[in-house]
């Protein structure tokens, strides 16, 4: 009997008497919770209607959360957890200080949890909620969510700096950060049309209004008349209790808007307006915004690879039984 062939026998006793834990990863698919939990994209969307009644923002809030969460360690929720100790967590850090839409995400997870206990991880119902809250004013799933994600056991403030994307980042670093998740600049350009909904804080923007170059200055790619607008809802110094629409005229509509608004030179951010400054993504702008149908199947095809970065599946991980704090270990 050959050393090769000897060894390989070996190795498989030792995995079938379990003196060997395999770590194996799966693929996501769409009946994962076929046989353990049936119900719970039936739960996830029953408490999202109801939410979505009387919160037409909550699409745009939860498809923020998932956005931080993934960019940051991967679709693990590690963006739910809260700070334990003196280790402050992602929800702490800046640029998730204004996150919102947790406690809908603890109230499924509660209802899940007296359903089909430690078996649906919060990763999952995050990604559910966010694709029902968005789809609500439809009456129909937007994208299909495949599932078999699990939870992680690690967050880190710290660890948001260069992997959440600032709304004052250029078209260069925003291609290079969105090529490390594995999105490409199509990518970029249409998750940047989830911005046709929900609200903004002034702070995030008032610089290209009273400051943009540090002597009191517009920013002169901003549209004269859409800048004056915002003056009057912005005051200077930015007030932490004012917001404005993203998309004007459009912002609990989710649809190709946003592009009109950006040929316009009326995008908020500077990481909007940049979408032109690359010929490849302007391109992809234009498309988007002469085929308002084309908007939809884009989006979907580019939430899936979003919705897998990095993603833990098999027996990484863990199945958080409250999605807060990681279970205690044993």
């Amino acid at each position: 009997m050959k050393v090769g062939y000897r060894f390989f026998i070996l190795v498989v006793s030792l995995i079938l008497f379990g003196i060997i834990d395999v770590c194996y990863a799966q693929k996501l698919n769409n009946n994962f919770y076929k046989e353990t939990c049936s119900r719970v994209e039936k739960i996830v969307e029953e408490i999202i209607q109801n939410r979505s009644r009387s919160n037409p923002t909550l699409g745009a809030k939860l498809i923020r959360l998932q956005f931080h969460d993934c960019f940051v360690r991967g679709c693990d929720t590690s963006v739910l957890l809260d700070t334990v100790n003196d280790s402050k967590a992602e929800k702490e850090a800046i640029p998730n200080q204004s996150l919102s839409g947790f406690d809908v995400i603890d109230e499924i997870k509660t209802a899940i949890e007296m359903a089909c206990p430690k078996v649906v991880s919060c990763a999952d119902i995050l990604a559910l909620a966010a694709r029902d809250a968005v789809s609500a004013p439809f009456k129909k799933w937007l994208w299909d969510v495949e599932l078999g994600r699990r939870d992680g056991r690690v967050s880190l403030a710290t660890e948001t700096s260069g992997n959440i994307p600032g709304s004052f980042a250029n078209i260069s670093s925003l291609i290079q950060l969105f090529n490390r998740k594995g999105l490409d600049v199509n990518d970029l350009v249409v998750l940047s049309g989830a911005h046709t909904i929900g609200v903004s804080h002034c702070g995030a923007f008032s610089r290209r209004l009273y400051n943009f170059t540090g002597k009191g200055d517009a920013d002169p790619s901003l549209d004269g008349a859409y800048a004056e607008t915002l003056r009057k809802q912005c005051p200077n110094p930015a007030s932490p209790t004012v917001t404005v629409e993203m998309d004007p005229e459009s912002s609990v509509s989710f649809d190709n808007h946003y592009y009109h608004m950006l040929l316009q030179n009326k995008g908020l951010f500077v990481s909007d307006a940049a979408l032109l400054a690359d010929r490849n993504s302007n391109r992809a702008v234009i498309q988007l915004q002469r085929s308002p149908y084309s908007f939809f199947p884009a989006f979907a095809k580019s939430m899936k690879k979003m919705a897998a970065i990095e993603i833990l599946t098999g027996n990484a991980g863990e199945i958080r039984q409250n999605c807060r704090v990681v279970n205690p270990l044993k």
